[in-house]
């Protein structure tokens, strides 16, 4: 993207401005405002509570700023503030994501709704706040944060899947479509990364009706919400150092993926359906 500049114009290059919603402590966007900061970013962390990013309160480096994805008025106040206390956004990161696990046949369509608003919908409603303000300047970059499942979606996560497959598709228009502009779009695909998802999925889950169809599948349906923080789960501290790393750069890649999984998950993609399904139902013992 800007930044790769090097002793003297270094100092006289304005730090970057980066926007990360979903910063709250123990997930992927909180390691990416760190990441971010220790690269000379000034960065605009976010979450729906300041309390949620309460180490990051007295640190110079960070504005912190509540926000809701799923409201119109609460993203139009925030990238209001920004723009007036800094006078730009160089970097827009869409982090903000929710878990929906359960079969689709019987999962609330509230619950589906819920997880495309802020998935989807939010990261969309960021966008459309934000791109104005970067096409004047005629710079600027959106980092839309999707999932390996998209890639091969399995049994009992195909809401967050279809979510994330939704946004995978956004960003590939996006990066067509705002190139005129100046502005770059990078998706970014972590794979099994050590942050706090698995706890919040297991509390959406704990709030589900009582499956009937899928009542033998109970164990195996709640394996699913924490199937990304097994053992062999890359670090969230080296996906977020990796994953600045190169959306920082002066022509930083359309698409990124990083993280225990993602190898497998990209020969998934490829495989004839019948093995991918093949496999999918051993995994999630469907």
């Amino acid at each position: 993207m800007c930044m790769e500049k090097h002793g003297h114009d270094e100092e006289e290059q304005p730090k970057p401005v980066v926007l990360i919603t979903g910063c709250s402590t123990g997930g992927i966007g909180h390691a990416l405002a760190r990441s971010f900061a220790a690269n000379r970013c000034r960065v605009v962390a976010t979450s729906r509570s300041r309390w949620s990013m309460a180490d990051l309160e007295h640190d110079h480096r960070f504005f912190l700023q509540e926000l809701d994805v799923q409201s119109d008025e609460s993203v139009r106040k925030v990238v209001d503030a920004v723009v007036n206390k800094f006078g730009r956004i160089d970097v827009l990161v869409n982090n903000a994501g929710v878990q929906c696990v359960g079969p689709l046949a019987e999962v609330p369509l509230s619950a589906i709704q819920n997880t495309f608003d802020t998935n989807v919908f939010g990261s969309l409603r960021m966008i459309q706040a934000v791109v104005p303000h970067m096409a004047v300047r005629k710079e600027g970059e959106i980092v839309n944060v999707g999932s390996v499942g998209a890639l091969a979606s399995g049994p009992w996560s195909g809401t967050y899947n279809a979510s994330k497959a939704a946004l995978h598709a956004f960003t590939d228009t996006l990066r067509l479509e705002l190139g005129h502009f100046g502005i770059d779009v990078v998706n970014v695909v972590p794979g099994a990364i050590t942050s706090n998802i698995a706890n919040n999925a297991l509390a959406n889950y704990n709030r589900m009706p009582e499956w009937k169809l899928f009542k033998p599948f109970e164990a195996a349906i709640r394996d699913r919400a924490s199937l990304s923080q097994g053992s062999k789960s890359t670090p969230s501290e080296e996906f977020a150092k990796n994953t600045v790393a190169a959306v920082l750069k002066k022509n930083p890649p359309a698409w990124f993926s990083y993280g225990h999984y993602s190898t497998f998950m990209a020969i998934m993609y490829h495989l004839p359906l019948f093995l991918r399904d093949f496999f999918l139902k051993k995994l999630m013992k469907c």
